[in-house]
């Protein structure tokens, strides 16, 4: 399985209450932290919707 890299660019600060869970069930706290994940149909759904706040590295 391919993993992908996560990065949390922008600020959860005024962001809908559903990108901010989507952000925190990705394990991203703060700006800058980035994660590492599985390639999975899920995970790109999760990334589409808050594309606006993270930078993907494949």
């Amino acid at each position: 399985m391919t993993m992908i890299k996560i990065k949390l660019v922008k600020s959860l600060i005024g962001k809908p209450e559903n990108h901010r869970k989507t952000i925190q069930a990705l394990g991203l706290r703060k700006i800058g932290q980035v994660v590492e994940k599985n390639d999975t149909p899920q995970i790109r759904g999760m990334i589409h919707q808050v594309d606006y706040m993270v930078d993907v590295i494949e």
